[in-house]
């Protein structure tokens, strides 16, 4: 043991502890905290430490501030759509959802009373990389991904039998072909930059809000498709399209040869810029649509937790992350051995600093559109699990984050965009963060299987009001499936947990469903008198599944989210956490068409439960 360690791993605010699948704290190694230290730039040789540089203060404020919170909601209680845009079928898209389809969504929701549509992240991609497509490990936050430009909405565009041949090709698929949208659309939208050069002068207005766009972009938005053009460039040379694999001198945007290319290409890096516009474009027709449709938040945007470290957000601003270490998760009893998310995170002295700090920044880029947001993993506004690059979870540990400085940010930015914010506060979760984010305004996430007490399942008046309450999200598998325990298969199937672990999860979930039972019994949702079969597809199960809607209408949470696939009775699910290769996360489209959903009984049903019991006190 080395106490001089210890005290230097505390003042850069380490946790000298972690969790154990047990739920018992034990002790990061010294291998641990020298590695940690080095990832946060600090120097753990005595002879070569110069003055300590701890981890920002926490500054205890007499007065929290507080996040957006509409007048509307004092006594109300609203409800919306969740949904992967990219899963939505149509007749007119490419092959995954877009921004046009977003605008239709819109109206479906509108329709069916709904206040708000909620979606998955939007950040940029891997353009060149087009089959990296977690949402959730973006290549830059602060962007937007241009696989959902509705590119035949463009001025200019025009079809072809042989464009209309390959767009059939792909909206037939039950996965999302990310490769082959990504190569038909990318080719459109290059003919369409090129009609946008040439008809310069007849398009004068439009090139004069380009060209603002780009001044307002600045630096960002000129790195971001300086990334996108090197990323295409060097994948076609097999160097990879991350930065972390390409020549030395081309791993810093600052570099002199990045600076050569970057004029060489010039007008490849106008056209990313303008792919961004685009988005830009399409996603404020949409939120403009949402408010003309009347609803009252509108667009419900989802924030990654990190980014992919070795993307654009990363290459482009180098000091504002932890270059050695990634985002993860300890040991728990769902994931024994850890989770490494491989995702980059802020330095934590870095990301609150200076009026454009990097935080505030990401936050504007997602709520310029927005009413709501969600923060993913909200524990990251108190503190983070990170892994060292090439160890595994069980050889990570928590590190502090600027709470005081984070939370000022997101309150000053959530009012000047008028936007509510919702913290995702689920797992392992700091002593107090939940009642810190309460005080900030944040509404906590609330998920109907996670909301158990020593007794079972929480009434329906035991949600905060001060949350969102909903029955799954993309990690989970949909109610029925959940009732069929499909979830705890998965986890076997794909290795996550072991078999006794599982055995175990089987029996806990026969006492879950008895629980859920008794729980919309008592609510008085009218579930069916016996309960469904676990391996049944039958009209009680689908009854049970309008109860339990029915429940979450009723409880206090402000608002409450109902997932599309909920109402389209999806069997596969969008993600299982902790695969990669084994499923096809990200991929799987709805079962049922655009123009369809309208007509779907289980989804007008759902909707009918969510109207009654929002409006009702």
């Amino acid at each position: 043991m080395e106490p001089n360690l210890d005290q230097l791993a505390r003042e850069h605010g380490i946790s000298l502890t972690r969790p154990s699948p047990e739920n018992v704290e034990v002790p990061i190694t010294d291998a641990t905290k020298r590695k940690i230290l080095a990832a946060l730039g600090v120097e753990t040789d005595p002879a070569r430490q110069t003055a300590p540089k701890p981890t920002p203060r926490q500054v205890v404020e007499k007065i929290v501030p507080k996040s957006f919170l509409p007048g509307f909601l004092e006594g109300k209680r609203v409800w919306g759509i969740s949904l992967q845009l990219y899963e939505l079928r149509s007749a007119r898209n490419w092959g995954m959802g877009d921004f046009d389809d977003l605008v239709q969504m819109i109206t479906i929701a509108a329709s069916q009373g709904a206040d708000f549509v909620g979606l998955n992240p939007l950040h940029a991609p891997f353009l060149a990389d087009p089959d990296r497509c977690s949402p959730y490990e973006p290549s830059n936050r602060q962007m937007l991904n241009p696989l959902y430009i509705a590119a035949d909405k463009i001025t200019g565009f025009e079809s072809s039998p042989e464009l209309d041949a390959r767009l059939e090709s792909l909206r037939r698929t039950d996965l999302v072909d990310y490769v082959g949208v990504a190569e038909t659309k990318i080719k459109v939208l290059r003919d369409l930059w090129k009609k946008f050069q040439a008809a310069r002068g007849e398009l004068a207005d439009e090139w004069r809000e380009f060209d603002a766009f780009v001044e307002d972009g600045g630096e960002s938005l000129r790195r971001h498709a300086m990334f996108e053009t090197l990323s295409s460039h060097m994948g076609g040379l097999g160097r990879g399209t991350g930065w972390k694999s390409w020549p030395v001198h081309y791993q810093r945007a600052t570099s002199s040869e990045a600076a050569v290319f970057a004029k060489e290409h010039a007008e490849t890096i106008d056209f990313h810029m303008w792919l961004q516009w685009h988005a830009h474009r399409q996603l404020m027709t949409a939120a403009r649509a949402a408010r003309q449709e009347g609803l009252r938040i509108g667009l419900y945007l989802d924030l990654a937790v990190g980014e992919a470290i070795d993307g654009s957000a990363t290459w482009g601003e180098r000091d504002a992350y932890i270059s050695d270490a990634t985002i993860g998760s300890p040991p728990d009893p769902f994931a024994t051995q850890g989770q490494d998310w491989h995702l980059a995170a802020f330095h934590p002295a870095a990301m609150a600093s200076g009026g454009e700090a990097p935080f505030r920044r990401m936050l504007s880029s997602a709520m310029r559109y927005a009413g709501a947001i969600r923060i993913d993993h909200a524990a990251a506004l108190r503190r983070l699990f990170l892994v060292p690059i090439e160890c595994t979870p069980d050889q990570g540990a928590y590190v502090d984050y600027p709470r005081d400085e984070l939370l000022r940010i997101l309150a000053e930015t959530s009012k000047r965009f008028r936007c509510i914010v919702i913290g995702e506060d689920l797992g392992v979760l700091p002593d107090g963060l939940r009642e810190d984010l309460a005080a900030a305004g944040v509404l906590s996430y609330r998920i109907l299987s996670y909301e158990r007490g020593e007794h079972g399942f929480k009434p329906a008046d035991a949600y905060p009001r001060l949350s969102i309450a909903c029955i799954s999200t993309h990690d989970h598998q949909t109610l029925a499936g959940w009732w069929r325990g499909a979830d705890i298969q998965a986890r076997l199937r794909h290795g996550i947990v072991p078999p006794d672990v599982t055995k175990a999860h089987v029996e806990e979930r026969r006492h879950e469903r008895e629980d859920l039972k008794n729980a919309l019994d008592i609510t008085g949702t009218h579930p069916p008198a016996d309960p469904p079969a676990v391996t049944t597809n039958d009209k009680k199960l689908e009854e049970l599944v309008v109860s339990a809607h029915e429940f979450i209408a009723k409880t206090s949470s402000m608002l409450a989210a109902v997932r599309l696939a909920d109402m389209t009775d999806e069997k596969r699910p969008t993600n299982i956490p902790g695969t990669s290769d084994s499923y096809p996360n990200w991929k799987p489209k709805l079962s049922v068409d655009l123009d369809q959903l309208s007509k779907l009984p289980l989804l007008l049903k759902i909707c009918e439960a969510m109207r009654e019991g929002r409006s009702n006190p």
